[in-house]
């Protein structure tokens, strides 16, 4: 494998969602982990919700960061958005809701049966 297919895979590997919020992560992971707490969030609902675990740190420093990393973040397509009122509302694409279960057996293109 050559420097750059490493370089790639890096910049581009799937995101860690923390469990739990910890001061020692990067603000990367912070910003992630707010996003999930939230499921569907702009980014200065994500600020708010940073200040949260740590007021020492401004509001207006938050959104800063938290509309730079998440503007990074789609660009690379490593999180969705959706333009909603003219501001982009950021979501993981995790699966909130459980499968029935049911097939139509209808639906199933020939020779899937």
């Amino acid at each position: 494998m050559s420097a750059t297919d490493q370089d790639f895979r890096e910049e581009f590997k799937p995101l860690h969602i923390p469990a739990h919020y910890n001061a020692g992560d990067s603000e990367q992971d912070k910003i992630i982990y707010a996003l999930a707490q939230l499921q569907q969030a702009t980014s200065d609902e994500v600020a708010t919700e940073l200040a949260k675990h740590d007021p020492t740190i401004s509001l207006t420093e938050y959104q800063d960061k938290a509309a730079s990393v998440l503007n990074i973040l789609f660009g690379k397509g490593l999180i969705k958005g959706i333009n909603v009122n003219g501001s982009i509302k950021y979501n993981l694409s995790k699966i909130t809701h459980a499968n029935d279960g049911t097939i139509d057996p209808e639906l199933l293109a020939p020779g899937l049966d």
